[in-house]
């Protein structure tokens, strides 16, 4: 295997972290539907079976729940599995065994059983897909505690946390923004993996903090690259670990800004945008200029395509976030 920096769309970047992690670890194992033969609906898992058989990428019967629970069974083993589900909408099957087992075991049995089990799930909207297949269920997962909530924004970052993911002795849900598939990127293969739970200052600034994560981040930094061009310098924070969240990152720059935007694609009520407002009001109150502000998906059901760039936060949305925080 090459450890040249190379370009790759985050797809190849998250088949070359799972194919790392196998060759390194041999009680690493994939299982879910269709990812053998077929390689996954998005062929993240294309040429793996071949490679390591079918015995360690496992194409499982159609049944989210049986997938998780035969992970957990797995872990409990000594196996580190990592599983596929198809679409965000699917996983919901699961949740049983997602949060009432296999985030709570560590604890159930006082540290003595730990699950590495890493749920991979393609998130989000933006690909002409319906209800049940453009979901945004992060909210879901940083509710339950026991679990690490992760999203890569870039083809490097998914190599690096796909592999720091598998490496953990956390269960954690792995959320891959869907219609950042093909987005490409450099990617070192020789990379140290850094901590999952760090936020990352994509762009610096002084005038206006804007937080956002997975297939947002691009659109921050169009947002940034905007507001350069009428004066106004926009620091840009890809949180990647939604839980825990990484406050000091956010504190930090919100501090030295005054005025902070949350964007997701995630319905606005219960979504993170709040969560992330409520913390920053905490320890950050008297460095605010203005109020938080977000621009978050509708609470409404995910619409037909005809609709979604509507429903999606995009360019236009975000900055009129960003100019009705200066108004203040």
């Amino acid at each position: 295997m090459t450890t040249l920096p190379g370009t790759m769309p985050i797809a190849h970047a998250l088949n070359a972290g799972l194919r790392a992690a196998m060759e390194t670890d041999d009680k690493v194992m994939l299982i879910g539907e269709d990812i053998g033969q077929l390689g996954g609906v998005f062929r993240v898992t294309d040429g793996l079976q071949k490679g390591f058989g079918d015995l360690r990428v496992v194409d499982a019967p159609l049944g989210e729940a049986g997938i998780v629970g035969s992970a957990i069974g797995l872990a409990m083993a000594g196996y580190r599995p990592v599983c596929e589900i198809q679409f965000d909408g699917f996983v919901f099957p699961a949740m049983n065994q997602i949060t009432t087992q296999l985030a709570k075991y560590r604890h159930r049995s006082d540290g003595r059983v730990s699950l590495p089990v890493v749920i991979r799930i393609p998130v989000g909207g933006g690909i002409g897909a319906i209800e049940h297949h453009s979901e945004s269920p992060e909210a879901y997962f940083t509710h339950t505690a026991g679990l690490k909530v992760v999203m890569p924004s870039t083809p490097q970052e998914a190599y690096d946390m796909i592999r720091e993911a598998i490496r953990s002795d956390d269960p954690t849900i792995f959320l891959e923004p869907k219609r950042s598939y093909w987005l490409k990127g450099q990617v070192n293969r020789a990379s140290t993996p850094g901590p999952l739970d760090k936020a990352a200052v994509v762009r610096p600034g002084e005038d206006l903090t804007l937080v956002t994560y997975g297939a947002l981040v691009p659109v921050a930094l169009k947002v940034a690259d905007v507001c350069a061009e009428e004066g106004r310098n926009i620091e840009v924070i890809d949180l990647r670990s939604l839980s825990p969240i990484d406050d000091a990152t956010i504190i930090q720059s919100v501090e030295r800004t005054g005025r902070l935007v949350v964007a997701h694609e995630a319905s606005r009520t219960g979504g993170l945008g709040g969560e992330i407002a409520s913390r920053v009001q905490d320890a950050a109150f008297h460095s605010l200029e203005a109020p938080v502000l977000r621009v978050t998906g509708y609470d409404t059901p995910y619409p037909a395509s005809r609709l979604e760039e509507e429903w999606l936060p995009g360019l236009d949305r975000i900055l009129d976030a960003v100019d009705r925080s200066f108004t203040y």
